[in-house]
């Protein structure tokens, strides 16, 4: 079995600190090279991967802004359609423009939805449901317009993170800085909780920023300690007391949450989108409906298990249980 993974060209595969599709794109390209299977990841020319790397573009068009997002995704995904008579199975990670050239070619594409950016884009997938072999990354970011093959989480390297018996006093935010994802709850829930809360994420929206997060921003209770790489990531989420996680959307996965617990540090989240099936509610973490809720919460982490954290995660959101997933999805479609 010959399988082509196209990862997006935002930032490098793997990314060198925020990028969660490429980070899962990297994630699926390594757990089938372990397994020994015949893999070439479509990506930026500065990637790194175990398989068979092939490129056009040479960096991502977020590290290098004198590129053109748009030019570099058209010469990127036709790049791939253009060798796709190579391969037995194209796993497409791009959202919904590689679609467009499902019909164009004999190999079969596995497209993992991971997420929708908007409602107006169902539209693509709906005209393929005859074609596209959809797989969602949560049963709660499903749509009801569309045809799923497999349901498979997102799986992490759990080498990656690590169980620590000493943990901190600190309450964690980690993820982009962005409304949806609710940097600003999260300050409130720490200043009513009293505790110190660490802000660690990429700017997303600078007005959010600086309107709703910097004012709060004092080096000593509320600390911003930036956008972090893989060995911050996993020293921060460690010696958390607990990851602070009040999204204000309906996320489809949630890569900081499943993280966390692999660290053996629970999650206090807004009972949105997928968190009830990331989240053992007081068994992982807790599940919120509200800041007043969250903070009701803090109040009974020591009554969280991190070991089980750690457990949990590793049976349900391992790299070599998500691999093992699409192998199946893949020769499913063979046959």
């Amino acid at each position: 079995m010959k399988v082509a993974i196209l990862a997006p060209v935002a930032w490098r595969t793997p990314p060198r600190k925020y990028g969660p599709w490429e980070q899962v794109a990297s994630n699926i390209t390594e757990g089938l090279a372990k397994k020994g299977i015949d893999v070439t990841l479509f990506a930026t020319q500065d990637s790194i991967t175990t398989g068979e790397l092939k490129h056009i573009c040479k960096k991502g068009y977020e590290e290098d802004k004198t590129l053109d997002p748009k030019v570099e995704e058209c010469m990127h995904i036709s790049f791939l359609m253009e060798n796709a008579d190579k391969y037995d199975i194209i796993h497409n990670n791009f959202d919904f423009l590689p679609l467009t050239y499902s019909r164009l070619i004999k190999a079969p594409m596995v497209t993992t939805i991971h997420g929708f950016s908007s409602s107006k884009i169902i539209s693509v997938y709906k005209r393929f449901n005859d074609i596209g072999s959809y797989v969602s990354i949560s049963y709660a970011d499903r749509s009801k317009q569309l045809k799923y093959l497999a349901n498979v989480y997102n799986g992490i390297d759990p080498k990656n993170f690590t169980l620590r018996k000493n943990h901190g006093s600190y309450l964690l935010y980690f993820g982009r800085i962005h409304h949806d994802k609710g940097t600003f709850e999260s300050i409130q829930i720490a200043k009513k909780a009293k505790m110190k809360l660490v802000i660690a994420g990429y700017i997303q929206d600078e007005n959010y920023y600086q309107t709703k997060v910097k004012p709060y921003i004092d080096g000593d209770q509320i600390v911003y300690v930036g956008n972090v790489g893989p060995n911050e990531r996993d020293e921060l989420l460690g010696k958390a007391y607990a990851l602070l996680h009040p999204i204000n959307f309906k996320e489809p996965f949630g890569l900081s949450v499943a993280e966390s617990m692999f660290c053996g540090t629970p999650v206090i989240a807004f009972k949105k989108g997928s968190m009830e099936e990331l989240i053992q509610d007081k068994k992982t973490g807790f599940l919120a409906n509200n800041i007043n809720e969250a903070v009701e919460a803090v109040k009974q982490i020591k009554t969280i298990d991190r070991n089980y954290c750690r457990n949990w995660a590793q049976l349900n959101f391992s790299i070599d249980k998500m691999t093992e997933d699409y192998i199946k999805v893949y020769k499913k479609i063979l046959k």
